[in-house]
């Protein structure tokens, strides 16, 4: 949810801002924390909430190739976050490296620096940066966190990939049908009015529906008008995690929902490890990226944890593993190798996610134009089905 903040400036001025955060007194933090007084914190208005729904994020991807390229090549961390700051054109990117600047030229470390704008710089990214501090590795932590940002897009796209069929298909199939019963069909009515009573029950009750809405047609344009607004004002969200809910419980579905969660919560906690960080502060890093059952379980995980289990007993007794990766965590421990062993489970499962979405596509594809294709043939059976029937009783 995205907030109004009005704040005192460290020139003593009155800035006006708008943070993204999950409550007001997360908002209140941010602020806090960049070293401003907060004079007042309310909800954004739909303006701002339009406005920053069509942001784009911070590319921290591109940042993170960039300093890498920069600082091997014996360029000092300050020099190319300044080089960086130079080259930038988009106002919203520079104005956050320039504060990132600001920040190192004050004496803070980087991870300190990042770690003041939450918007552009998660906690994952933050802590992964605030382990190579210890040990002088900034560019194995930025090699790192590119591997896995990039393994991730690579999945994300994948997945996509495999859903942009059924969702045109969807969406064409629906515009069709909307023409057939906004336009077509009201037609066919005016032609039929004198024989109403003649007309076969079903016929009737379709040439209503599409009298109906030929009539309220500037009704429920503005309808879709306001749910459009509803869903761009965080309503969206609601939907998502509704129909998200719904398909976790389709069998087949939600086993892949479930496994390709895990496959994140795997490949994210192997980077924090193998970046230095202990398991338990990572497992509460990466709590938010699961659904809210599996979240839950990933604290009882972490409570195990503290008493002493191993990580794969713990994982396991919780209900977060696979056979797969529970064999595969067990070789970790006894090798000494954990972070890099999840990271090796993620890439298994990552294959096994694309060969079932793939399935899927190639199953949903036909299915969908199947029934897609009984609604229409059934719209337009049921306007000439009047027709046929004057003809036979002609004949």
């Amino acid at each position: 949810m995205l907030y109004r903040v009005k704040s005192l400036g460290l020139q003593q001025q009155v800035d006006i801002s708008v943070v993204a955060a999950e409550n007001e007194l997360q908002a209140r933090r941010q602020l806090e924390s960049r070293g401003l007084v907060v004079l007042s914190v309310g909800h954004a208005g739909w303006l701002h909430t339009w406005r920053g729904a069509g942001q784009a994020r911070f590319p921290l991807l591109l940042f993170s190739q960039e300093l890498l390229a920069l600082v091997a090549s014996g360029v000092s961390v300050v020099e190319a976050i300044e080089t960086l700051v130079e080259k930038e054109q988009r106002p919203a990117v520079r104005d956050a490296l320039h504060a990132v600047l600001a920040r190192l030229q004050e004496g803070k470390t980087l991870s300190l620096a990042l770690e003041a704008l939450p918007q552009a710089f998660p906690p994952l990214y933050v802590a992964t940066v605030r382990a190579s501090e210890k040990t002088g590795a900034l560019q194995e932590a930025l090699t790192r966190y590119i591997a896995y940002a990039t393994q991730l897009e690579t999945l994300r796209t994948r997945l996509v990939s495999a859903a942009i069929y059924p969702v045109m298909l969807i969406g064409v199939s629906l515009l069709v049908i909307l023409f057939l019963m906004g336009y077509v069909v009201p037609r066919f009515a005016h032609i039929y009015e004198d024989v109403g009573g003649d007309l076969p029950f079903m016929s009737r009750a379709l040439l209503q529906l599409g009298q109906g809405i030929e009539a309220h047609g500037a009704w429920l344009l503005a309808g879709l008008v306001v749910l459009a607004l509803l869903l761009g004002q965080g309503g969206g969200r609601w939907l998502r995690a509704q129909l998200l809910r719904q398909l976790w419980r389709i069998p087949a579905l939600g086993e892949i929902l479930r496994v390709f969660q895990l496959t994140r919560l795997y490949r994210t906690l192997g980077m924090l490890q193998r970046g230095g960080v202990a398991a338990v502060p990572a497992m509460e890093m990466v709590g938010g990226l699961l659904d809210a059952a599996l979240a839950a379980r990933l604290r009882s995980a972490g409570d195990a944890v503290r008493e002493g289990q191993p990580l794969s007993l713990a994982f396991a007794s919780s209900g977060l593993t696979t056979p797969v990766a529970l064999r595969m965590m067990r070789v970790g421990e006894r090798a000494g190798n954990m972070g890099e062993m999840l990271e090796r489970v993620a890439a298994f499962h990552d294959e096994e996610i694309a060969r079932r979405a793939d399935w899927l596509t190639r199953l949903l594809g036909p299915v969908l134009m199947l029934i897609m294709g009984l609604l229409i043939g059934a719209i337009v059976v049921l306007m000439y089905l009047p027709i046929f029937q004057l003809a036979e009783s002609i004949r």
